[in-house]
């Protein structure tokens, strides 16, 4: 879920902490301060899409980890499959996306999963870490 900035923002990782935006310009080649519109499109120009595991929950706070786990209800994922045939890759963004889907969604034994490392500010790795890590993402479009 996103985050509590995020969320009254109604904008995909509008923390200024989160390396979100940082990384995926990095790896796409577009601006990271760009007006958030003109990030969005960069990214689906790029064949990208962004979306949470979750539809909704119960939390307080923006930590994964203050989630109530029986509040957890997934996005329709087989609708969104079924919308878009031609996704092959799936990448979660850190360990508790993954947990989430695996628990509640599942997912088609013909797509590829990738636990990326989260790009929230209480994943203390390095920026340079991540994006060593992240660039599995474009490696994997030019094979």
């Amino acid at each position: 879920m996103p985050g509590v900035a995020s969320l009254r923002a109604q904008r995909y990782y509008w923390y200024d902490r989160n390396a979100f935006w940082r990384l995926t310009a990095a790896l796409f080649e577009f601006d990271a301060t760009a007006p958030y519109d003109e990030r969005v499109a960069a990214l689906t120009g790029a064949g990208v899409a962004v979306w949470d595991v979750l539809k909704h929950c119960r939390r307080v706070g923006s930590l994964d980890s203050a989630v109530e786990p029986d509040s957890m209800v997934p996005n329709d994922f087989g609708a969104f499959y079924a919308t878009h045939p031609t996704i092959t890759h799936v990448y979660f963004n850190g360990a508790a996306a993954e947990k989430n889907y695996r628990r509640l969604v599942g997912g088609p034994d013909t797509l590829n999963f990738a636990r990326l490392p989260s790009t929230s500010p209480a994943q203390t790795m390095s920026f340079d870490a991540k994006l060593a890590a992240w660039q599995q993402i474009t490696a994997a479009s030019r094979t």
